[in-house]
């Protein structure tokens, strides 16, 4: 926020402006200009917008693993998520430890490969109370056999398919298939070094002890849907959705509703005198011919063209045309 002048450095500026001391030129020169430096090794391909949309989905996936790893472990688990952030591959394998649990799935309509990163410490205690531990003791960093590895393969499996449930209110995507499982972050080479990624990181607690998962989401997998990352254009189809489903209501609703349609055969003028005169079986001459089409109203406005005949034992009139042709609008 720029600085904000005293009155008497206002009028002191104004006086060396009106007397030639300070020239208007220097003035302008005294102003800095911020720069933003920018990494183009890093491009910051995800916009605020996005990053929001990714945390209030991933917010709401937090709360439903926390109910999953609960009701599987059998124990009080609570899942939070801590940051939202964008960095390139190369960083997020480096900032994750080796051994770990990385697994390599696909969601359609994203596309590529999304990755789901489970700290060793979560997969140790895991793995203590599935085997009927009780997940209290410290853990000394080891590599994993293929039973801890097909034990917690289980385990990501349900928790990467909670995706789904997570995902549904933005975007429509298929049940996750699960392509690989990784213990050395190296050896993973699905993304080139610099390529931009939303690291998604979630903090764990079991047993009253602290642990950490990621999802690690390349922008080309989300490239093609970036549009519905807004949270703008989400409540707008929510929006949507809402209104034509008041718009289906209100339709049926009037569906129902019963209005009053008559034929008007002709007109006539009459005297008080020859009204008062008419007794049954006399005959009043119309101004319509027999052959011209007479009006059909609908409550008391005229709407279409008629022609008047006899259904069965039953008068009818035959609709011939529209009067108003914007009556179709209101079909």
């Amino acid at each position: 926020m720029a600085e904000v002048l005293s009155q008497g450095e206002i009028d002191a500026l104004l006086s060396a402006l009106s007397s030639g001391e300070l020239e208007p030129e220097q003035l302008a020169k005294q102003e800095e200009h911020k720069v933003k430096k920018y990494d183009f090794r890093s491009p910051q391909k995800f916009s605020k917008d996005h990053i929001r949309t990714l945390e209030l989905v991933h917010d709401n996936y937090s709360r439903i693993i926390s109910s999953y790893l609960s009701a599987h472990l059998r124990t009080n688990v609570k899942v939070k998520i801590m940051s939202v952030q964008q960095i390139t591959y190369e960083e997020f394998i480096h900032s994750i430890p080796n051994p770990t649990i990385l697994t390599t799935f696909k969601m359609s309509p994203l596309s590529g490969s999304i990755l789901f990163e489970a700290n060793p410490e979560f997969v140790f205690k895991v793995l203590d109370i599935l085997l009927g531990g009780s997940g209290i003791k410290d853990f000394k960093m080891k590599e994993f056999t293929d039973i801890d590895k097909n034990i917690i393969r289980n385990v990501n499996k349900g928790l990467i398919s909670n995706l789904k449930l997570a995902w549904e209110d933005i975007l429509d995507v298929t049940e996750p298939e699960i392509e690989n499982l990784e213990t050395n972050p190296a050896l993973n080479q699905t993304l080139a070094p610099n390529e931009p990624v939303a690291l998604i990181t979630f903090s764990v607690d079991i047993v009253n002890s602290n642990s950490f998962i990621n999802i690690c989401i390349p922008y080309l997998s989300i490239e093609k849907i970036l549009d519905k990352l807004v949270v703008q254009y989400w409540f707008k189809e929510s929006d949507d959705t809402f209104a034509e489903d008041s718009r289906e209501k209100i339709k049926d609703r009037l569906n129902i509703v019963d209005v009053e349609v008559k034929a008007l055969l002709g007109k006539c003028s009459l005297t008080v005198e020859d009204f008062l005169r008419l007794n049954s079986g006399d005959i009043i001459t119309l101004e319509k011919r027999i052959n011209e089409p007479i009006e059909v109203l609908v409550g008391e406005q005229s709407h279409y063209y008629g022609k008047a005949g006899t259904i069965g034992k039953n008068k009818g009139i035959q609709i011939l045309d529209i009067r108003d042709k914007d009556v179709e609008n209101y079909g």
